[in-house]
């Protein structure tokens, strides 16, 4: 799991700065994001939420990080199913009650297509995430697969954080989780 420093300087956790131990994140049928017990077959799940303020005429990074271990490849893979599923059924969500995230779409990429050689799987999204009616800001959602644990991060950057510098972000820090967990499945 990413702690707030392992997403570059300033950033601090957010509160609350970690989900509620043994439950994970669920989309509702209202489209609207809740955490439930974890289902049979899921061993563990965890998300850390942070944020860099806003500053130097730029406004505030806010990012989170979920890992969640599967008792098997089969529903690790379901997970990845599912989230590509879910922006069919709900390209509008509110992950929390004065947020908002439209225009989802979404991207799956197997291992060896579209020269993705990092995970088994991997989902991207993207869309706009708006704060108590605020202004859009970009939206990104990357989820790659390695055996039985997927691992995932959010990235939203308000006004002078350009959609290149947002994806880097993300990019980077999802490819940190990655190097981790394939180290611990190594046993290094």
């Amino acid at each position: 799991m990413l702690a707030p420093v392992d997403w570059g300087r300033g950033y601090v956790a957010r509160t609350p700065a970690a989900s509620t131990p043994g439950t994970w994140a669920v989309l509702g049928e209202d489209c609207r994001w809740e955490r439930e017990k974890l289902p049979r077959g899921v061993l563990a799940s965890t998300s850390r939420y942070s944020r860099l303020a806003a500053g130097g005429g730029r406004g505030a990074v806010t990012v989170t990080a979920v890992a969640t271990v599967h008792g098997s490849a089969l529903g690790a893979d379901e997970q990845l199913s599912a989230t590509l599923e879910e922006v069919l059924r709900c390209p509008e969500q509110r992950p929390r009650s004065a947020e908002r995230i439209t225009g989802l779409m979404s991207l799956g990429t197997p291992f060896g297509a579209r020269e993705q050689q990092y995970a088994d799987d991997s989902v991207l999204e993207a869309g706009t995430y708006a704060e108590n009616g605020g202004a859009g800001q970009p939206y990104r959602w990357m989820v790659a697969r390695l055996g039985t644990v997927v691992v995932a991060v959010s990235v939203t950057g308000g006004a002078g954080n350009t959609e290149q510098e947002l994806n880097e972000l993300g990019s980077k820090a999802l490819a940190k989780m990655l190097t981790r967990i394939e180290q611990r499945l190594k046993g290094k």
